[in-house]
């Protein structure tokens, strides 16, 4: 397996827990672990499409960020070169932990549990809720009041409902008082599988990848608003494209 693949950069492939950060020294950008970074662009697979969308959400998003300093971002999403450059350029510590690439691990090594406890004496809960516990303790082990913002893109389209809500409350506590999420969903089905980076401060370009997994839902604005009810603020800006991107702040 080669260096970008065990990295997850430019690729679309996991990458969990990688930190980026910026050296006192130079002000170079390092993934944590000392390689230096590569750029990503050259690398993605030749057969995705990909295109720009304006981001009105990702200028409001950068705007509440304004004037934070060395803050700290949590991205879910893949780890691209451009959109780790773009925050570390602004001071940001980031953090890249691709859940959707988790969810998917998940359910395949929760088959193989659910395989080996039916022919043993291993009790399993196996309730939607006892489900979504045992993926969230294993994948979002952060300490509270971890980060400043959170990317959480439109992953909450793809996990279970249950999965969903407490990945949100998860959030909630690793994310410090005023902080902010930027979150996208569609307002149908997908008809293809989509990922995310950061181009410049108004625009995102939007990646076509090998599906990781289904649309499990497709959330209303009530719904929207329960699963970020311990938010105080919710701003919506609704796309051409039927995705609506929203801001969460604590």
């Amino acid at each position: 397996m080669g260096l970008l693949n065990k990295l997850g950069i430019g690729t679309g492939a996991r990458a969990s827990r990688n930190v980026s950060r910026q050296t006192p020294a130079t002000g170079s950008t390092v993934p944590r672990g000392g390689a230096p970074p590569v750029a990503a662009g050259s690398h993605r697979s030749p057969e995705a499409p990909e295109t720009n969308r304006v981001s009105n959400g990702l200028k409001e998003f950068l705007w509440n960020l304004d004037g934070l300093g060395r803050g700290t971002l949590l991205d879910l999403g893949p780890a691209w070169q451009t959109t780790l450059n773009f925050f570390i350029e602004r001071g940001f510590r980031v953090t890249s932990d691709d859940l959707l690439h988790s969810w998917k691990d998940f359910l395949a090594e929760e088959e193989k549990r659910l395989q080996i406890a039916a022919t043993s004496t291993e009790t399993i809960d196996l309730t939607p809720a006892g489900r979504a516990a045992r993926f969230v303790q294993a994948n979002l082990e952060y300490p509270p009041s971890s980060f400043d913002a959170v990317l959480l893109w439109d992953i909450l389209d793809y996990l279970e409902p249950a999965v969903a809500k407490q990945t949100v409350g998860c959030l909630t506590e690793i994310l410090r008082p005023g902080g902010i999420i930027f979150a996208m969903f569609h307002s149908k089905k997908p008809e293809s599988f989509q990922r995310y980076r950061v181009a410049d401060s108004s625009t995102l370009q939007v990646i076509g990848a090998k599906p990781l997994c289904a649309a499990q839902r497709i959330y209303q604005n009530r719904e929207i608003q329960d699963l970020f009810g311990r938010f105080r603020t919710v701003k919506s800006f609704v796309g051409r494209d039927q995705l609506r991107e929203s801001l969460f702040v604590k």
